[in-house]
């Protein structure tokens, strides 16, 4: 089967579905109601926490009023904006870095734009990034205790049976946080040995393979497992605030992906406004979103010491949809496999 066409096609099908959905939309920023010629349309995957933000700082810089957001799941607006390009509804993209450079590849889909900010990392002019996550295990102390589980050191060891029924994961047909776990197994173990680790992995997860990245966190907090890997920052938070959590930085390393912002190339109908809004989110959203997401990016930001990853790195192939496929494709045959 030709992965990518396949995918295509599935795409197109998720589209239609989409803009079914977001007829009714998820309005916020403006009130609700439909969205008029000069309201521009901002699609996110970010929390509920990081939309509240960039609406905060749109409202504060005189763009009340004049913006809705639209929010969805990674997969399902990543898919909607390789399916429909320079098509799409929104004006303003927020999305996994790699998305925006797939589909700027396919369809020209964005403009270039000065976001105003000077990066740590270089990126291409039609994008600025707004967050960064990255990944690691984290437990539930007293669970690990009442239970006599040992700590996990490495994701390697998640696969061992004796956390079966005890592991919570993302799905990563549904959360680019499940393809932190993958490309830190494949970069250190290659391909063979990583897909028998998945296959451990998934026989002991279980139902607990989640559709959101913040799913395996939800769980491990709520007690219904004792272990999990998920966003660290969120592990951080829950430790930091004296809840039962404990993080662990494991051995093969946190792996990291960017979160950027894009302007839609609606050609001579480019909302004028929509450059505009986001430069605000970029410089003026940055403050709150570093509270949630406290990875720096920009010149003059740090990286708080207790969010500082033991040994951050990046999967040495440069991140396409291409390869998020075939990982996928290497992910789901050691899920059959587990079951």
């Amino acid at each position: 089967m030709n992965l990518k066409k396949s995918f295509v096609t599935t795409l197109k099908v998720v589209a239609l579905a989409t803009v079914l959905v977001l007829s009714f939309g998820m309005l916020l920023g403006c009130g609700g109601g439909a969205a008029s010629g000069d309201t521009v349309v901002i699609a996110t995957n970010a929390d509920e926490e990081a939309v509240q933000i960039m609406s905060q700082a749109l409202n504060a810089n005189g763009f009340s009023g004049q913006f809705i957001f639209q929010e969805l799941g990674t997969a399902e607006l990543g898919g909607r904006l390789m399916a429909e390009g320079t098509n799409i509804e929104a004006d303003i993209i927020t999305l996994a870095s790699f998305y925006l450079e797939s589909s700027q590849e396919q369809d020209n889909t964005f403009v270039a734009f000065d976001a105003g900010v000077t990066t740590l990392q270089d990126f291409p002019d039609y994008m600025a990034p707004i967050l960064a996550i990255t990944g690691s295990i984290f437990v539930n102390t007293e669970l690990m205790e009442s239970d006599g589980l040992p700590l996990p050191t490495s994701i390697a060891d998640l696969a061992d049976p004796v956390y079966a029924g005890n592991l919570a994961i993302a799905d990563i047909n549904s959360s680019t946080t499940a393809w932190l776990l993958t490309q830190a197994l494949l970069d250190n173990y290659g391909e063979a040995e990583a897909e028998a680790i998945l296959e451990g992995i998934y026989r002991n997860a279980g139902d607990q393979v989640l559709a959101s990245g913040s799913g395996p966190i939800r769980a491990v907090r709520a007690g219904e497992v004792a272990v999990g890997f998920g966003l660290r920052h969120t592990a951080v938070a829950d430790n930091a605030a004296g809840l039962p959590i404990d993080f662990i930085d494991p051995a093969e390393g946190n792996y990291q992906l960017v979160e950027a912002l894009s302007v839609v190339n609606k050609g001579e109908n480019t909302n004028p406004l929509a450059e505009e809004m986001a430069r605000v989110i970029i410089q003026y959203a940055r403050v709150g979103l570093q509270e949630y997401y406290p990875m720096a990016l920009f010149e003059g930001e740090a990286t708080d010491v207790a969010h500082q990853p033991a040994d951050p790195r990046v999967f040495p192939q440069p991140l396409t949809l291409e390869l998020l496929l075939e990982h996928q494709a290497i992910v789901d045959r050691a899920a059959r496999a587990a079951n």
